[in-house]
């Protein structure tokens, strides 16, 4: 009873895996449907809030890449670390910069997945993923 209250799964464990995999589906799915396919092709008003943050427009094709093709990388498992890397990028760009004087509740959903993907990129994607059929 002990350990079901108070312990926990390894990482190793394939409970542990199942648990990242559920994360990984949830949360790369999530980002590409409702956030990457929404800003296909990016808008001219996207386009602007891009730019007044100080990158080059065309830049907004790169947030729209990383949150779409991404996401759907993360969520297969494929590529994961790169993949939640630059999730992790374009997730501290909107946190961070484009919603820096908004309250906590706006910059909350960006914060939320900054710290998914930067579990994935030290955590990796678990046995139950493309990149563990590669590896072998």
């Amino acid at each position: 009873m002990k350990e079901l209250v108070f312990g926990g799964v390894r990482f190793s464990s394939a409970a542990g895996d199942f648990g990242i995999l559920i994360l990984r589906l949830f949360a790369g799915l999530s980002l590409a449907l409702a956030h990457g396919l929404a800003k296909l092709p990016p808008s001219p008003q996207f386009m602007a809030g891009v730019e007044s943050l100080g990158f080059p427009p065309q830049a907004a094709w790169l947030s729209t890449f990383a949150e779409t093709v991404g996401g759907f990388a993360l969520a297969a498992g494929l590529g994961t670390r790169l993949a939640a890397f630059t999730i992790a990028v374009n997730l501290s760009v909107a946190g961070f910069l484009q919603h820096a004087n908004d309250p906590y509740l706006r910059k909350e959903l960006a914060f939320i997945l900054l710290a998914t993907a930067l579990m994935f990129v030290f955590v990796g994607a678990g046995r139950f993923s493309l990149d563990r059929l590669i590896k072998r």
